[in-house]
């Protein structure tokens, strides 16, 4: 029978959420770390940009101290699924901590298991490739021991690996946008058009405007779906530079606001289009909290019997060779902590549902999958 573990088996509370303020207590919060880097754009800055690595680089340094103060990090071990924003974000860990590193980028394919690397990037269409990688590892000189900090993504790597599982996230995501857009239009919900605008706008090709921000998406379609605009009148403006960024769409809505529907869709827009002007990255706070109910309501949600079919589509799992990999990397002396780029509102319960024994993301136990590499990875 499968079993199950958590991410908190790997890491402990040592996770940081879009939010940039550790879970961990004994960490410092995001004001007192943006001070120690110098930072001083009051925005948190996102995964892709140099100020968050700087963050990070600071806050592992920290955490090494916490239980190995004699010791000074010298490496980095980075565990990603996307090439590009996993692949810039590690480089830029990189840089900023002065540090050597090498990072793992897996994606499972149907196809012959392939492998190939530059600058350090290693880069597979197996999770069964991790094994590999520890060996490489070694023969590239990496110590693996105290002084090596690893980063564990969470989102389709860590949990979801991506290929395998990943689809079980965006099925949380998806169902918890249409759940709040349904609530809030009610019988206006056009759930046709809502599909039809998800799937155009939430490409990379369009991350100029949405930001890559599934709280821009969300209320884009939410938009679309009640009539403001079509969504092929939307990306002609795009297309045009008539819109250049998410800021200025929902100006337009406001301006407009006469033409929304009921008072609860003006009610909601209000309230994000408050939270946009005042610089807030996650203002969509109804969609977000939505999608953390339905997250952790797809972890260990089938029991032991469930075919593993049915488990990979319906279930947010994690990922066995990660876990194993991991542990072999803690059991050596590593620093281990996780990332995830979703917002505290999508990962943390709130106190009224801590109080009902709802448990943070990344202590929630699910199942564990994929391919056992334990005894293939190097002794010692």
């Amino acid at each position: 029978m499968p079993n199950r573990a958590s991410l908190f088996d790997l890491v402990g509370d040592l996770v940081i959420f879009r939010d940039l303020d550790p879970v961990d207590p004994r960490l410092p919060r995001f004001a007192e770390a943006a001070r120690a880097i110098g930072l001083t754009d009051a925005a948190r800055p996102r995964k892709h940009e140099p100020a968050y690595a700087q963050m990070m680089a600071w806050y592992l340094r920290r955490a090494r101290a916490l239980d190995q103060s004699d010791l000074e990090l010298a490496e980095i071990v980075y565990l990603g699924d996307t090439a590009m924003s996993d692949g810039n974000a590690f480089r830029n860990l990189r840089v900023a901590g002065g540090w050597r590193g090498w990072a793992f980028i897996g994606a499972e394919k149907d196809e012959e298991m392939a492998v190939t690397e530059k600058g350090g990037v290693y880069v597979a269409n197996r999770w069964a490739a991790l094994a590999e990688f520890a060996s490489w590892l070694l023969n590239q000189g990496a110590v693996l021991d105290g002084r090596t900090a690893v980063i564990l993504d969470v989102d389709k790597t860590a949990l979801g690996a991506r290929g395998r599982n990943d689809g079980a996230i965006d099925r949380a995501r998806i169902t918890a946008i249409e759940t709040t857009a349904a609530e809030t239009l009610g019988q206006a919900f056009d759930l046709t058009a809502f599909r039809r605008a998800y799937a155009a706008i939430n490409q990379p090709k369009y991350h100029p405007f949405t930001a890559d921000n599934q709280d821009y998406v969300a209320y884009v379609c939410l938009m679309v779906s009640a009539g403001f605009t079509t969504i092929e009148a939307l990306l002609a403006d795009v297309a045009a530079r008539k819109l250049t960024g998410f800021g200025e769409f929902i100006a337009q809505v406001d301006a407009g606001q006469d033409r929304l529907p009921s008072n609860a869709l003006r009610a909601l827009h209000a309230d994000i289009y408050t939270r946009v002007q005042a610089g807030d990255a996650t203002p969509f706070k109804a969609f977000r909290r939505r999608e953390y109910r339905e997250t952790v309501g797809r972890m260990g949600c089938l029991p032991d019997a469930a075919p593993l079919a049915q488990r990979l589509v319906e279930e947010i799992c994690l990922t066995r060779e990660v876990l194993e990999f991991a542990l072999w990397l803690r059991r050596r002396g590593c620093l281990l902590l996780a990332l995830s780029d979703k917002p505290d509102e999508a990962t943390l319960p709130t106190p009224e549902l801590a109080a009902q024994s709802f448990l943070p993301l990344h202590r929630a136990v699910t199942h564990v999958v994929g391919q056992s590499i334990a005894e293939l990875l190097p002794e010692g």
